[in-house]
């Protein structure tokens, strides 16, 4: 196998993490307030009205076995694969919402009280993240992972978070303004 072509396991796990971190997240917030949740992804109009409690149970319940999976080597192909499956499915779900002219919908992916509704930054952090998250399917080399790769990986985590959730804030926080108005110069 090409050495240029493998995935170093520190930069392996580091991506790993941050996504399992990340779904885990979203399952976290949809659960907290499933019926709201529910509400949300009728809203997107994307399944039959009867099944929509269903569903809206299934995709937390997904998005958790998606990161348990990515943690386990066995399972990691499969569960990346459906990662960024889901990744793109919600990038789909947001920009046929957008084309339709439908904005006022909540995202859905800040939790039940957060209702921020979809921008077509969304469907670009979607398709972004699905990008990085295939990264994982590289072969990873056989290296042995020292303590030091341990701090790299906790710090790596934790620096990704933060700024994660900087970016999405400000993102959120950029549309709130510019759909009231503040900073428009004449």
């Amino acid at each position: 196998m090409n050495p240029a072509v493998m995935l170093d396991p520190a930069i392996g796990d580091l991506i790993v993490g941050c996504f399992a971190l990340l779904f885990v997240s979203a399952a976290g917030h949809k659960l907290r307030d499933l019926p709201q949740f529910a509400q949300v992804f009728a809203a997107y109009g994307i399944a039959p009205v009867i099944s929509r409690w269903q569903l809206s149970w299934l995709v937390p319940v997904v998005e958790i076995a998606v990161a348990l999976g990515m943690l386990l080597p066995p399972a990691r192909s499969v569960a990346v694969a459906a990662g960024a499956t889901l990744l793109l499915g919600y990038a789909i779900a947001i920009g046929v919402n957008l084309r339709a002219g439908r904005t006022a919908i909540a995202c859905g992916c800040g939790g039940a009280d957060q209702r921020r509704p979809i921008a077509g930054w969304m469907v670009w952090r979607n398709l972004l993240l699905a990008v990085v998250l295939v990264l994982a399917l590289l072969p990873w080399s056989a290296r042995a992972l020292e303590w030091t790769d341990g701090a790299t990986i906790g710090f790596g985590l934790a620096s990704i978070a933060l700024l994660y959730w900087c970016a999405e804030r400000l993102l959120g926080e950029q549309r709130r303004a510019r759909s009231a108005g503040i900073g428009r110069t004449a």
